[in-house]
């Protein structure tokens, strides 16, 4: 699931396993958990970035869910909602390489700090390292942070470490902190781009024999902010009139996508307000169409979306349903989530049921069509989930992959002999992607569809050595969304 509304490790039925960071020792005076009523009125952006910072390391708070809230109960927009979200977002993402470096610049632990200190740190060593701004004002701006949040007794020593850390550029403090490139590629990519080593690793291993080549480019596009996407509603507005309506491009593989050239908070827009268009990125979008278009023959009635929570891709699902005259049936198993769903598609000939996906009371080897969109590490949408390469371990794969065989396996046990099964998810791990398909279809021996033949404007989409096609965002764009088609044996 990639929908840009989900947050990271919330995925569909299952979050996945997942160890708490460690909580930094508090050391300065009192103060409530979320700080001040009111921000200090001269800084509103800095505060709000701070204070979202201060929100995913004490509440294993989601950055993109946590600071549109706080810009919209401060009323900050324009430029200060800007800057609040690359900093706050940033900070976020580059956060391993941000402790590393400040680490060379503190003579203790960087869990024994203050909590406030810690935070203002790393937003400081965002605005040196990863921005623009001028390095007094990035070292004044975050001590009078700290002295609004902490009093004045801890901002010298945040100027200093600042001031330490502002003596060299980014590339300076890779030069001295980052691995060999020569003879530790890969752990030298991995720091440069602000990447755990073992995710670094999993994308080598998923661009196979193109790694050489490509790994830096696909780990500098994760690392980047992302366009928001939007999804026209097919039947309802065209890609065309959204991108004129809303000042973006048309997106160039999905015929109801468009990419916003603009910032600011989508869901102001009027097309998004109106149910026209929802956001969702590019290849989520791709997913569905691949659901609803792979090679049938026969009835073609009745679809099911096995995971459907939030309902990004139940709502393209829909709408193209109702233009060929079927109905959908979406599941998922918390009550919220479902909710969500049944909001999104009101108006559309989508059923929505909550429980478990291999539970729910529905008929076996009915659908015509089913979408197995499973609950994943979410290491394709990085880019779109800020903090949540810093939250997830390579201990959760194992788990995860095994439910996804169970709901592949029990999505293939929905639908009629002759239907059709969509897999999919946003992650790019080949344990999550072509081990699991491989291992349901020796198990099962349904027939593998060639998916890229269903979106024929992809180019070099194909997994390397694998079943169904692979996205990434320096190739199409996209989140790394993975997809494949299977056929139910007559």
């Amino acid at each position: 699931m990639t929908d840009s509304s989900v947050p990271p490790g919330g995925h569909r039925s299952g979050r996945g396993p997942r160890r708490k960071p460690g909580k930094p020792h508090r050391s300065g005076p009192p103060r409530g958990r979320s700080g001040p009523s009111r921000p200090p009125q001269g800084d509103p952006a800095r505060e709000a970035a701070l204070e979202t910072l201060r929100a995913v390391r004490e509440d294993d708070a989601y950055a993109n869910l946590t600071l549109p809230k706080l810009l919209r109960e401060r009323r900050i927009s324009g430029r200060d909602a800007a800057l609040a979200t690359d900093l706050a977002y940033g900070a976020c993402r580059a956060q391993g390489l941000l402790d590393a470096v400040l680490g060379a610049c503190v003579d203790r632990p960087l869990d024994r700090l203050d909590g406030v200190v810690l935070d203002a740190l790393r937003l400081g060593a965002q605005q040196l390292l990863r921005t623009r701004i001028p390095a007094h004002a990035a070292v004044g701006a975050t001590v009078e942070l700290v002295r609004a949040r902490a009093g004045s007794k801890p901002t010298g020593f945040v100027n200093a470490v600042l001031r330490r850390v502002g003596e060299r550029d980014e590339a300076g403090w890779a030069e001295q902190l980052a691995p060999d490139a020569e003879e530790d590629p890969v752990g030298h990519l991995a720091f440069v781009h602000a990447h755990p080593r073992w995710i670094a690793e999993v994308f080598r291993d998923a661009l196979g024999p193109a790694a050489d080549a490509e790994l830096g480019d696909a780990l500098a596009a994760d690392d980047a902010r992302p366009a928001v996407h939007l999804a026209a509603r097919p039947g309802e507005i065209s890609a065309e009139e959204l991108a004129a309506v809303t000042g973006g491009d048309e997106a160039p593989y999905s015929p109801y996508g468009v990419h916003l050239t603009e910032g600011g908070d989508p869901g102001d827009l009027d097309p998004v307000r109106e149910g026209l268009a929802v956001v969702q990125d590019e290849g989520s979008q791709l997913v569905a169409l691949a659901a609803a278009r792979a090679d049938l023959t026969g009835r073609d009635e009745l679809w099911l979306d096995l995971c459907a929570g939030p309902g990004g891709k139940a709502v393209m699902l829909g709408a193209l349903a109702a233009i060929e005259g079927a109905t959908v049936d979406a599941v998922d198993r918390a009550p919220h989530r479902a909710a969500l769903v049944e909001k999104a598609t009101a108006g559309l000939p989508v059923r929505v049921h909550t429980g478990d996906a291999r539970e729910v009371a529905l008929p076996e080897a009915a659908y015509d069509r089913v979408l197995v969109d499973a609950p994943c590490t979410g290491l394709g949408a990085l880019r779109r989930r800020p903090e949540a390469r810093w939250r997830r371990r390579t201990e959760d794969v194992a788990e995860l992959a095994e439910l996804q065989r169970s709901l592949l396996a029990h999505g293939l046990e929905r639908v009629r002999p002759g239907g059709v099964v969509t897999y999919a998810t946003c992650s790019p791990h080949p344990a999550e992607t072509v081990e699991v398909v491989r291992a349901v279809v020796e198990k099962t021996g349904a027939e593998l569809l060639d998916t890229a033949a269903f979106l024929p404007d992809i180019p070099a989409t194909a997994v390397p050595d694998g079943p169904g096609l692979q996205l990434w965002p320096h190739r199409h764009g996209t989140d790394a969304m993975y997809c494949a088609t299977l056929r139910r044996p007559a």
